[in-house]
């Protein structure tokens, strides 16, 4: 898969690119990254990306006509090297998105890839998203000065997923949010030393019992979901995937919580 990246600081990506498990991804072609700077389809003596508002108000808007050109040489691009490829997505980080979430991340990891731009400033002209855009994704009710930061994170969930990137191959499957945990959050984890501040690793973890431990965990599961994240409680017992032991174990939990156990 291959994602085209416009933005005005490639250089915040090259730390993401060479450094940690991740970078396995993009140093086999697992994952193919090209950056583009924007202001290489600027006019102009200064290069400008930006102008003021009509209407007035704080803050800059990016141009249409740069992102366009830029566009336009990235499909070009795109069709050189595979002709037979679909066109992807152009995908705009921005507040009106759908949230991203372990769904979406696992989508677009079998996708042939996308277009991602980075906005800065007050964001683009709107006649350009309209035009352009197919696809808006936010990471949550925030802003960034950027979406750099959002592409780097949607990258770095898309690329431990790829085959051969983590030790571990199976390792992300126990991820928080993942359907083998019925999207349910990881349960706490413990390594040496077996005592550390008087505070000893849980019996049960050293017993050598798996299916002791396999219930002990799911347990551990489901009340940090219950505590920390109810709604996601409710969207596993709407989507069936609570059993009659789930079921009786926060049934259980609840009880202690009324009585306050």
């Amino acid at each position: 898969m291959r994602f085209d990246v416009i933005t005005l600081f490639p250089e915040l990506f090259a730390p993401f690119l060479t450094s940690g498990i991740n970078r396995r991804a993009f140093e086999t072609g697992a994952v193919d990254l090209k950056l583009w700077q924007l202001r290489d389809f600027a006019d102009g003596t200064y290069r400008r990306v930006d102008d003021r508002p009509f209407g007035g108000g704080p803050g800059m808007v990016m141009l249409a006509e740069p992102l366009e050109k830029c566009l336009q040489a990235i499909r070009q691009d795109r069709t050189t090297q595979s002709a037979n490829k679909p066109q992807v997505p152009v995908v705009l980080f921005s507040p009106i998105g759908q949230t991203l979430n372990h769904a979406g991340v696992e989508s677009w990891s079998k996708s042939d890839g996308a277009i991602l731009i980075c906005g800065r400033y007050e964001g683009l002209d709107q006649r350009f998203i309209d035009t352009h855009v197919d696809v808006q994704i936010s990471l949550g009710d925030f802003v960034l000065s950027g979406g750099e930061i959002a592409a780097i994170a949607l990258l770095d969930a898309i690329a431990r997923l790829q085959p051969g990137v983590l030790n571990d191959e199976g390792s992300h499957q126990m991820d928080s949010f993942n359907p083998a945990l019925d999207g349910l959050l990881d349960c706490g984890h413990y390594t040496r030393p077996e005592t550390w501040h008087n505070d000893t690793v849980p019996p049960i973890l050293m017993s050598g019992h798996h299916a002791d431990i396999a219930k002990w965990r799911r347990q551990q599961s489901l009340a940090l979901t219950q505590k920390h994240r109810p709604d996601l409680v409710v969207a596993a017992r709407e989507m069936g995937k609570l059993s009659v032991k789930d079921e009786h174990f926060l049934a259980t939990l609840n009880a202690a919580k009324d009585s306050g156990t």
